[in-house]
């Protein structure tokens, strides 16, 4: 059966890892940059992890996992190396229709953690349905290597250029058009070689602000 493929907004959504180790610490991390309210339970805990308990930037609980920790909870990464508990966390989770990912488990998992190339708010994500997270791993380093640092940038900038057309042109028959035709090959071409200027200008010259509102 395919996977339905899709970005969560889980920003002020409470979410909870259960385990404290290495494995954890990478998934806390991965939630924090997504804003989300981390909820952590473990007995133990990483440095890394101990720190930003401290400092505020998860809740935690030292101890071992319980089914009232799944209260108002939106998303849950089950951690451990205790197979009983991996199993209890994704048995509560399937009855409450909650989103558990058990690492390592796919049969115990309703959503599954893509491999991710970061590039600002530009996210291109590898999935093998979790049956092969090296493979994942090895595209997203080739994909690393083609979307370089340069479209952090232009990402942003096409974001900025997207929202000045739909606030500029009334038009609704000439601002789709406009849109449909800020990127193209040669402009992707020309961030994949890290000439940012020249792309944005072809962008710009797309727009024509100054001739296109209405």
């Amino acid at each position: 059966m395919e996977l339905y493929p899709i970005f969560l907004s889980l920003k002020d959504k409470k979410c909870l890892v259960v385990g404290g180790g290495k494995v954890a610490e990478r998934k806390v991390k991965a939630l924090a940059r997504c804003g989300a309210k981390i909820h952590l339970i473990s007995p133990q805990l990483t440095i890394a992890l101990q720190n930003m308990a401290e400092r505020g930037l998860i809740l935690y609980r030292c101890g071992y996992y319980q089914t009232g920790d799944l209260e108002n909870t939106f998303l849950v990464i089950s951690a451990t190396n205790n197979d009983a508990v991996n199993h209890a966390v994704a048995g509560d989770c399937m009855k409450r229709n909650i989103m558990v990912n058990v690492v390592d488990d796919p049969p115990r998992c309703n959503f599954f953690v893509p491999s991710v190339v970061h590039r600002g708010s530009l996210k291109l994500a590898i999935s093998t349905g979790g049956r092969s997270p090296r493979l994942a791993k090895i595209i997203r380093r080739k994909l690393e290597q083609e979307f370089g640092p340069a479209f952090t940038e232009f990402n942003d900038f096409l974001g900025t250029v997207r929202r000045q057309v739909q606030e500029q042109v009334v038009d609704p028959v000439r601002r789709e058009q406009i849109l449909m035709n800020l990127v193209d090959e040669t402009t992707y071409t020309l961030v994949k070689q890290g000439d940012l200027e020249q792309a944005k200008e072809r962008v710009v010259n797309v727009c024509h602000f100054d001739r296109c509102q209405s």
